[in-house]
């Protein structure tokens, strides 16, 4: 643009002087004039220039930015549809325990109601613990002291707890001996060494006997624990009697392998 004003001025400068029109001093200041407005110009034309790579970057800044954002936005669906699925997963467990828990309290119901006579006598106690049931059978029912053959009342008992037992297919069943801290009598103790002894044999009868009533066998366990698992101080006749017993506990299958260290 500068270049074509130039050639116009000097074409009509030229024009001027040949004509005679203009006198040197004023075609000074008029090539001084447009030289100025040329410079005015080419600096208006730097400025734009300018303005424009600026906006350019102003652009691509923007553009980064946009992307960036964009990035953020998937993310955030990500993580939210990551949330949406734990809160599902969450909900879906929390149904389950619910499920799970109103089952367990209907089993320890019934298992009451089933056995509501050997409750109300003394005979057994049923507790409910949070992964299982659990029939506590008093000692002097079952077993004469330091002996660890069935009683024939202890059998009539324990035959209904073996029906109640058999209708809870899904359950594997425990049977614990449990003994107070008082050593077995020095004549027994050719055939009970200790109440470790004593504790296994009276687990092991009662398991026998239940399989005899018709509970299936590869659904029991047989343990002993001697005095080591109290119910109550061995310091008096009562905490120790409350100690001397059979513990009988339904257990979900899926234990069995924790509790027996077998796969």
């Amino acid at each position: 643009m500068a270049r074509h004003l130039r050639i116009c001025f000097f074409i009509l400068a030229a024009s001027l002087i040949v004509s005679g029109c203009v006198s040197t001093g004023k075609f000074k200041k008029m090539e001084a004039d447009k030289n100025q407005e040329i410079s005015a110009l080419q600096k208006d034309k730097a400025s734009l220039e300018q303005q424009k790579s600026t906006l350019e970057k102003q652009v691509g800044d923007l553009d980064q930015q946009k992307s960036t954002l964009e990035k953020q936005k998937s993310d955030l669906e990500q993580q939210k549809a990551a949330t949406q699925q734990q809160v599902a997963s969450l909900e879906q467990e929390k149904a389950s325990l619910m499920a799970s828990g109103q089952q367990q309290q209907k089993q320890y119901d019934e298992l009451v109601q089933n056995l509501s006579q050997e409750v109300e006598k003394g005979q057994l106690q049923v507790t409910q613990y949070k992964n299982m049931l659990a029939v506590n059978l008093a000692e002097q029912i079952f077993f004469d002291s330091g002996k660890a053959t069935l009683k024939k009342g202890g059998k009539e008992v324990l035959k209904k707890v073996g029906d109640v037992l058999k209708g809870y297919q899904s359950k594997a069943i425990m049977v614990v001996g449990h003994t107070d801290n008082v050593p077995v009598a020095k004549a027994l103790q050719a055939q009970y060494p200790s109440n470790w002894e004593l504790s296994v044999a009276r687990a092991t009868n009662v398991v026998r006997y239940l399989q005899e009533v018709g509970v299936p066998p590869e659904r029991m366990i047989s343990s002993g624990r001697a005095e080591y698992d109290p119910l109550a101080p061995n310091d008096t006749p009562e905490g120790r009697q409350k100690n001397r017993r059979i513990g009988i506990m339904l257990i979900d299958k899926s234990m069995v392998s924790e509790i027996t260290g077998t796969n």
